[in-house]
């Protein structure tokens, strides 16, 4: 069974908010992180700080949720992190050495 992850990310000023899908976020913001795509939104606006995420089994309903996440306001989207990440930490500083 295969987990997709729907997630946001920032820049070190919380200023710029990315949300994205995949099958693998750890190797997802290992890419952000290193500027694999340096010429992506990511690399350009120095987003590689993790700030929320969601779990789901099916690809189907995390587009969806990706799509209803960015088709929300700015002030929807820090409302979400802000919920479950109050001080906007870094939720990968964990799993990357």
């Amino acid at each position: 069974m295969n987990t997709y992850y729907v997630y946001i990310i920032t820049n070190a000023s919380n200023r710029v908010l990315y949300t994205g899908v995949i099958n693998n976020l750890e190797r997802r913001i290992y890419e952000h992180k290193n500027k694999i795509f340096p010429r992506s939104f990511t690399s350009k606006y120095n987003c590689n700080k993790l700030v929320f995420y969601e779990a789901t089994n099916s690809i189907e309903p995390a587009i969806i949720r990706e799509k209803q996440i960015k088709g929300g306001s700015r002030k929807k989207k820090i409302e979400l992190i802000t919920k479950l990440n109050p001080e906007w930490e870094d939720l990968s500083l964990d799993w990357l050495c």
